[in-house]
């Protein structure tokens, strides 16, 4: 394990606030206005680097969806409608512009931590990604953000990536991006039974891809414990032998017990225990490169107290 100082670079972006989804909507800019400005109080802004970057090209979202979503999304949100044809994902007239920046942003992160000129990265984006399917917006996602960036880790010469999303829900749509795929590995925990209803143990890959992906349900009610064990006693072994070469981290928040969305118990220092076994796992195989993305969470003060709970940890590593 390493034990060198590493810097940590967030990669935030003001017009992330932009994407505009309607009065009352859970997933709204208040999210990340209220985890910046617990940045800033917990003086942690200026231990930690801000890179700037730009929106994913059309090549580096065109490896994970589909030519007739994407032209269906984008026409949407230039038509001023307020939901995707193709779900229920709310969008406004500056959604497509912020959605292809947040997949950007993960993008320049997996460049700048393969590169090594940062030792781990955390983007705070709007909106989430991980339940876009190559052909359909859903949930909250339009892009899915961290399926782009394992295509760009790929491109740079990781070849074996492993996804590992703690969000309260299932993360689908990168588990079918990549469910006959060898080269990613699609893990994810979840509360088991809610949305979008997928998500079983029993669904491991298919064909080339089968036994790459691993989906532990977690007991509705379960805190800080059941999580760990899900990493311990499923995850950590799996990647003895994988070994992967990149770790991205779908980090959602709603499985906080003060969360609105969810029914488990997570507290923000289980979160943050939860984040440090994964930088252990990328330390003993992947070279300590790692990349959090932001998925769900909606109470503003367990948010904000989880994200600073991992960057705190991540500078002290």
């Amino acid at each position: 394990m390493t034990t060198r100082k590493r810097s940590v670079a967030v990669y935030y972006h003001d017009h992330f606030l932009d994407h505009g989804t309607g009065e009352g909507h859970p997933e709204n800019a208040k999210r990340l206005e209220a985890v910046m400005t617990a940045i800033r109080a917990r003086g942690l802004a200026a231990r930690l680097a801000w890179p700037e970057f730009s929106a994913a090209s059309d090549g580096q979202i065109a490896g994970v969806h589909t030519p007739s979503y994407l032209r269906e999304a984008e026409e949407a949100v230039r038509g001023g409608q307020s939901v995707l044809p193709s779900g229920d994902t709310a969008i406004s007239r500056d959604s497509w512009e912020v959605a292809r920046l947040a997949a950007g942003s993960v993008c320049a992160a997996v460049e700048a931590v393969g590169a090594g000129a940062h030792g781990a990265a955390f983007c705070l984006v709007r909106p989430p990604g991980h339940h876009a399917t190559p052909g359909r917006g859903m949930g909250f996602c339009i892009l899915n953000n961290v399926a782009i960036a394992a295509k760009h880790a790929q491109s740079r010469g990781f070849r074996r990536v492993l996804i590992a999303d703690f969000d309260v829900h299932h993360g689908n749509g990168t588990q079918e991006i990549f469910e006959e795929d060898d080269s990613v590995y699609s893990f994810s925990m979840h509360e088991k039974g809610i949305y979008p209803g997928t998500g079983r143990a029993s669904e491991i890959g298919r064909g080339r891809g089968a036994g790459f992906t691993m989906n532990v349900e977690i007991e509705k009610g379960s805190g800080d414990g059941a999580a760990l064990a899900a990493i311990d006693e499923h995850l950590a072994p799996a990647m003895e032998r994988f070994k992967p070469q990149f770790i991205l981290v779908s980090a959602g928040f709603d499985g906080h017990r003060d969360d609105p969305l969810g029914h488990l118990a997570y507290t923000s220092g289980g979160y943050t225990a939860l984040a440090h076994r994964l930088a252990d796992l990328a330390d003993r195989n992947a070279g300590g490169r790692i990349v959090f993305s932001l998925e769900g969470g909606y109470d503003p003060r367990a948010l904000s107290d989880s994200v600073c709970g991992i960057l705190e940890m991540l500078l002290s590593r």
